[in-house]
């Protein structure tokens, strides 16, 4: 996480010193659909969750997640838009993971993800990120209901999963 602080940092004094109009695009924890063969960091946690092969307590932790799709989407309009300018978070839903554990035990009752919290403190208290600026890029954000759900069948068929799914 520095490390990219750090560049970004690094990116606006050299768009400042060189007259660069700069963009930079900021997005939570990424899911939805894979493109790909191998699944990236928030997908990997997620799939140890809900295949068993996870903590069978969850962290008392808070996220932004943010479809792919939708990262994909905003960095096209970032070229594309003409008043694009400076940092835009992209963020469609901030959850805690026991809220992304009950919608995916809805969609699929025989997931086995964690009912329990690691530690027995209060729910970290849910944040929130305006999506304003994001919207003003043409952004508006898959539903987080739909970007788990196309997490799940997006594993299933790249062959992720070896049972059966509700």
């Amino acid at each position: 996480m520095v490390s990219k602080t750090l560049a970004e940092e690094a990116a606006w004094k050299f768009a400042k010193e060189n007259r660069i109009d700069l963009v930079t695009l900021h997005p939570g924890p990424v899911i939805g659909p894979l493109l790909q063969p191998t699944i990236n960091f928030s997908v990997e946690a997620l799939l140890k969750d809900i295949t068993g092969t996870g903590a069978q307590t969850f962290p008392n932790a808070v996220y932004g997640f943010v479809d792919v799709r939708d990262v994909a989407y905003s960095h096209v309009q970032a070229f594309e838009v003409p008043s694009a300018s400076g940092r835009y978070c992209l963020v469609e839903r901030v959850a805690h993971l026991i809220e992304a554990f009950k919608i995916l035990k809805e969609l699929y009752p025989s997931l086995n993800v964690p009912e329990k919290c690691e530690d027995d403190n209060p729910l970290l208290p849910i944040y929130q990120v305006s999506k304003e600026k994001a919207k003003s890029l043409g952004v508006n954000f898959i539903p987080f209901e739909v970007s788990l759900k196309d997490t799940v069948e997006s594993l299933k068929e790249k062959g992720f999963f070896l049972m059966c799914l509700d």
